[in-house]
């Protein structure tokens, strides 16, 4: 089981006219693994993600490259087949709240939608020290903190046993308690096989939770070294960016 990003580049055309914002995007990723992307906020860390599964609008984007899902190009799939792989292969939960909930619904909606019983949910909401089925689906996504709307979003990620997961700053609603919730969730996710990947500016976090790290600046991505490799090289390219996070703390 593996993910092989081969874009060349993601072109975007908007009122100010067409320009590439990110290339030579390449990378595989294997089972039982965090992988993580750092960058810095703007550095286009969502767009890469979403390019994926070809989730940006096509009207503004274009990608040139590959995709490939277990040797299948993603890019180029059917349609009900790509519906598919989102569905339950490989899930997201995403940092933007608006991309996973419709506020005029209620989260009652989002549940029933999943095939899954209430007993299997509940059990799901419980591990993810949210309230129950019966009470939390009363609720409209207005009416939830951000902290919980993100453990929400991940646990309905979850829920079809995917094999890729891919969170966008999962930590960034969240409080330490939770983060650690998150570690956990990982850990027990990626020890069966699976595999994640995490975009995110949380150093702290990618330190502690990822397998292999890369860093996304000026529109092109390294190479995935190991955490301990990453931290390490202070000659490479990210070297300021890991030394500004230093001089924060």
């Amino acid at each position: 089981m593996s993910f092989i990003s081969d874009i060349d580049k993601i072109i975007l055309t908007n009122q100010t006219g067409t320009r590439t914002i990110l290339k030579d995007i390449r990378f595989k990723l294997g089972t039982s693994k965090v992988y993580t992307i750092l960058g810095k906020n703007g550095s286009g860390k969502s767009t890469l993600i979403k390019a994926l599964t070809g989730l940006l609008d096509k009207n503004t984007f274009r990608i040139v490259g590959k995709a490939l899902w277990n040797d299948e190009n993603i890019f180029n799939i059917d349609y009900n087949r790509l519906l598919k792989i989102r569905k339950s292969e490989i899930r997201y939960a995403l940092q933007d709240l608006t991309n996973n909930f419709d506020p005029l619904k209620k989260l009652k909606y989002y549940f029933d939608n999943t095939g899954f019983d209430e007993t299997i949910i509940n059990e799901k909401l419980k591990s993810f020290m949210l309230p129950c089925y019966k009470d939390i689906s009363k609720l409209y996504p207005y009416e939830i903190s951000g902290g919980m709307a993100q453990r929400l979003s991940l646990m309905l990620a979850l829920l079809p046993n995917p094999k890729f997961l891919i969170l966008d700053e999962p930590t960034s609603a969240i409080d330490y308690t939770n983060i650690n919730l998150v570690k956990l969730t990982l850990k027990e996710f990626t020890s069966i096989g699976n595999f994640a990947l995490i975009v995110t500016h949380d150093l702290n976090f990618a330190k502690t939770v990822s397998d292999e790290i890369a860093f996304l600046d000026n529109g092109t991505l390294t190479e995935f070294k190991t955490a301990n490799v990453f931290f390490d090289n202070s000659l490479d390219d990210y070297s300021d960016f890991l030394k500004s996070h230093k001089e924060l703390k």
